[in-house]
């Protein structure tokens, strides 16, 4: 697999980590919090592959018929979180301080929830890949990731001072969305 095949392979696992990234930074927008997002997404998505090459075989197996449900049920959680604080009118300063989904179990559960894909493509590039061009791709991968994700939360924090609150129930509506379409995925 050469770089530019990597690149292009890091962009497509990182889609699901910007639309997140975009719907989080919607209300959760300081600095910390957008660090957080954007290294953990990163190290997920890179440490999935490397997973997913290791133990793929044994493992896939059993997670298969079950990951769409647990990403639908972390994104709908935030989602539905986010749609509810928007309809109660939460102040955006506020919501930058308050507990947030870039913390504990729920940061996990996210990070794991958009990284599921590229556990998947790790059994595939063990099956073609070295070592060292598997350790390449995972850097690469992780990298891309975190930058997408910190992209996407500055896309959103912009969006919301543009367009206010009402952007907050959109970007709820749209990680519900995300997580209904891994249902039918």
């Amino acid at each position: 697999m050469s770089i530019f095949e990597i690149f292009l392979l890091s962009l497509a696992l990182a889609a699901d980590a910007l639309s997140v990234g975009a719907a989080v930074g919607l209300r959760y927008c300081a600095p910390r919090q957008i660090f957080r997002l954007s290294f953990h997404f990163g190290l997920f998505q890179s440490l999935m592959p490397l997973v997913g090459a290791l133990l793929g075989r044994l493992v896939l197996g059993y997670i298969r018929p079950y990951d769409h449900w647990i990403a639908f049920g972390l994104l709908s959680s935030v989602g539905v979180k986010m749609l509810i604080s928007a309809l109660r009118g939460a102040s955006a300063k506020a919501a930058c301080q308050e507990a947030d989904p870039t913390t504990g179990w729920t940061l996990i559960g996210l990070s794991i929830a958009v990284s599921i894909d590229a556990f998947a493509a790790g059994v595939g590039m063990a099956l073609t890949m070295s070592v060292t061009s598997l350790l390449v791709a995972v850097t690469v991968i992780g990298i891309v990731c975190g930058f997408a994700t910190w992209f996407g939360i500055r896309a959103g924090k912009v969006l919301h001072s543009w367009v206010g609150g009402r952007i907050e129930a959109f970007g709820g509506l749209v990680l519900i969305a995300i997580g209904i379409n891994m249902i039918r995925a």
